[in-house]
């Protein structure tokens, strides 16, 4: 069996990758890193420090729970108050506050909470209480809207009527196109996300290269993956050359994962969604098709939609689209930390301020 760990920590690769990257000599370079995966691992791996002053890497909008939207929350907040209802989620949304408030806090209260590691494991949890409302949390990018889709898909197989999910799923390529398109934001790359490119694969890549004249390069998650995707575009750059480049092909082919999408777009539907700090992006959301919409929270529950602003002084809506960095924030690291998180981009193990957090410190 291939070892996909050990080759891509070699320290002498690595070594010689970084004193050719720290050789580029030619005009200030900002490639943004889409996945949250990577920023984490940026961090972890002390990249970013590693880089000359002329190479900016900057995050982007990859972690899904930062760019939830706070009337999700609020939504969830409300269910998770009803004495009928039991609410099930990955436990990285249990600690996004609003007002304060978080899930986490309601659970404390009594309401019943419970975290979960897989999706389909709601199917039993409704089986096993049928005379509660059982409301899965779902939110996620293409990675993980094929699951919930196969778990709405068996609820309906086996008439499952008391489970519901509450979504927030988005799709990547509509944000990358705002982002590419945004003159102030300024990308010359993009460091595209491994996880979701198994999913849909490669083409919506070249025809952002197309389309915006802004090349990029799927990269992996180890050392070697991170530092030979930015070399290569690094290399393209002094050559004059904007490309194109699939650097996860052990992993990442052409045509993605054909089941996953099938299966996604076989339950859900494109809808304009908005993004937190980005705000409405036109067919960048999914939303559970008509065929299926008995499993659908909103309606089972008229949940309201109502927009409300971030709290005062938090930047996350900046840092989420690349025109801030975290150090920059005033609650960062003071009033703002993974143990009392003021904003989304604090609260997930993959957002942008709680990386920085643990692993470039305050």
């Amino acid at each position: 069996m291939p070892n996909y760990i050990d080759e891509f920590r070699n320290s002498k690769a690595t070594k010689v990758l970084v004193e050719k990257i720290q050789k580029y000599d030619g005009s200030q370079l900002k490639i943004m890193e889409v996945c949250g995966t990577h920023t984490m691992a940026i961090s972890r791996f002390g990249i970013r420090n590693i880089l000359p002053d002329n190479i900016k890497l900057i995050s982007g909008p990859g972690c899904p729970v930062c760019v939830t939207p706070s009337y999700y929350i609020n939504s969830a907040l409300e269910l998770s108050e009803n004495k009928d209802v039991i609410i099930l989620t990955f436990g990285d949304m249990m600690r996004i506050p609003k007002d304060g408030i978080s899930l986490l806090h309601k659970k404390a209260e009594g309401a019943d909470i419970r975290i979960i590691y897989s999706p389909l494991d709601s199917i039993k949890i409704a089986k096993d209480n049928t005379k509660k409302n059982i409301v899965l949390l779902s939110v996620g990018f293409e990675t993980t809207t094929p699951i919930i889709a196969l778990t709405i898909d068996k609820a309906k197989e086996e008439n499952l009527k008391n489970l519901y999910v509450l979504t927030s799923n988005k799709t990547i390529p509509e944000a990358l196109k705002v982002i590419a398109s945004d003159k102030e934001i300024g990308i010359d790359a993009f460091l595209y996300p491994g996880h979701v490119s198994t999913i849909i694969g490669t083409s919506m890549y070249k025809d952002l290269l197309e389309d915006f004249d802004v090349p990029g390069v799927i990269a992996g998650f180890e050392p070697l993956d991170i530092l030979s995707g930015i070399d290569l575009i690094v290399e393209n750059f002094k050559n004059g050359r904007k490309i194109f480049a699939n650097n996860y092909s052990r992993v990442v082919k052409d045509d993605g994962n054909k089941i996953a999408i099938d299966m996604m777009y076989k339950i859900f539907e494109p809808c304009d969604d908005v993004w937190r700090g980005i705000g409405n992006i036109a067919m960048s959301g999914l939303t559970i098709r008509e065929g299926y919409s008995e499993f659908d929270a909103k309606i089972k529950f008229n949940l309201k939609i109502e927009l409300t602003d971030e709290p005062k002084g938090c930047l996350c809506g900046e840092i989420l689209k690349g025109k801030k960095l975290p150090n920059e924030c005033t609650l960062y690291g003071k009033k703002c930390t993974p143990q009392n998180p003021v904003g989304s981009c604090m609260v997930s193990s993959e957002g942008t301020c709680a990386a920085y957090y643990k692993y470039e410190g305050v």
